[in-house]
């Protein structure tokens, strides 16, 4: 599997991520909570330094060639 998120973007998606998670059990009466879990994905994408959409559309952050 070939890294195409470069260091700053997985900085980012970890951050976001963590906090969509951490917001999804400090605030249990919101009406739309379960849309928090959706932090599943920029923290998994950022965890493992790969995006499928970035793959899909040709984009890399990632500043190591091909």
């Amino acid at each position: 599997m070939t890294k195409n998120v470069g260091t700053l973007d997985r900085i980012i998606r970890v951050i976001s991520g963590l906090a969509l998670l951490a917001a999804f059990f400090l605030n249990p009466e919101a009406s739309m909570r379960l849309l928090y879990l959706i932090g599943i994905i920029p923290l998994v994408t950022g965890l493992m330094g790969n995006c499928g959409l970035y793959s899909l559309i040709g984009v890399s952050t990632c500043p190591i060639k091909k």
